[in-house]
């Protein structure tokens, strides 16, 4: 755990592999936390490899536009480079809460909606905006699928801007979010359909080979079975969400026992990237929606 003033205990979050730095508060992050986390938010330029028309706006210059218009940040990540003197300007994600979406939500809802805004300084990609979502009981952080389209914003012209203007364009859309969520609360599946469920998750976690054969032989490390087990009496129940929440943790976590292919004793490893987890997280966030589609 970092070493931080006792006014908030942020906390190192266990979504990520070691290689990726990930620090996660209960409140709002302060500038020398993220520094600390994620230094690349303050990359003092663009990676060399950059032409005259990339325009250079650092992300905590971005950050700071968006505090200015009610957005905090409550987690940041940072992912490794194997790429010398890239390590500056790598990606990094943020995920944000507007106070106009959580007044009240952290007494009256077990999640909160947040917006996560990902970038990097060495070509790596765009800006990239997305819906999200924090489940408080187990430190999910969701990302929503195809119900909000993502944005994508270059890096040329009024970035600032436009990336302030995307945020509150995924904020307005989060209506449509909540009313999929009780959809997923209210809707009950039978263990048959569960077991469905995290088989096409554990293809989608470990590839197509992945999935259990008749005799139920898998060469991935851990089993369908396994992926909807609880780790806490919470997550307990046969709802759809319920069971999207264990296969989401489960999967993206790790640490369930099982064997690889050789038939040794194994520990399953936490999605160690910030673009996997993201596609992951997307992935079974469809899977659940399919799911409901095929339900109701």
């Amino acid at each position: 755990m970092y070493a931080t003033p006792n006014h908030t205990t942020p906390t190192l979050a266990t979504r990520f592999a070691p290689s990726t730095r990930v620090l996660r508060s209960d409140q709002p992050l302060r500038e020398d936390q993220m520094r600390h986390a994620a230094p690349s938010i303050f990359a003092e330029g663009k990676h060399a490899s950059r032409s005259e028309r990339y325009t250079y706006i650092p992300t905590i210059d971005v950050l700071r536009g968006l505090r200015r218009e009610g957005f905090e940040p409550f987690m940041v990540a940072q992912g490794a480079s194997r790429v010398e003197g890239k390590a500056a300007f790598t990606k990094h994600m943020i995920r944000m809460r507007h106070h106009r979406d959580t007044s009240g939500q952290v007494q009256t809802r077990p999640e909160v909606n947040e917006i996560i805004l990902i970038n990097s300084h060495d070509g790596a990609g765009s800006y990239q905006m997305l819906a999200g979502m924090f489940r408080f009981v187990c430190s999910n952080g969701l990302v929503v699928g195809e119900v909000v389209e993502d944005l994508r914003i270059p890096h040329r012209g009024d970035v600032q801007n436009e990336v302030i203007e995307g945020a509150f364009r995924v904020l307005d859309e989060f209506e449509a979010v909540d009313e999929h969520t009780e959809a997923m609360k209210a809707l009950q599946l039978q263990p048959p359909e569960e077991i469905a469920f995290a088989t096409a998750a554990l293809a989608l976690r470990f590839g197509e080979r992945a999935i259990e054969d008749e005799g139920g032989h898998s060469p991935a490390p851990v089993t369908a079975a396994q992926l909807i087990e609880a780790r806490r009496p919470e997550d307990l129940g046969h709802s759809l969400w319920t069971t999207f929440q264990r296969v989401q943790e489960n999967a993206l976590r790790g640490g369930q026992l099982g064997r690889s292919a050789l038939g040794r004793r194994v520990h399953t490893r936490p999605v160690g990237s910030i673009d996997r987890s993201v596609s992951l997280n997307r992935a079974l966030w469809m899977l659940a929606e399919e799911m409901r589609t095929l339900k109701a």
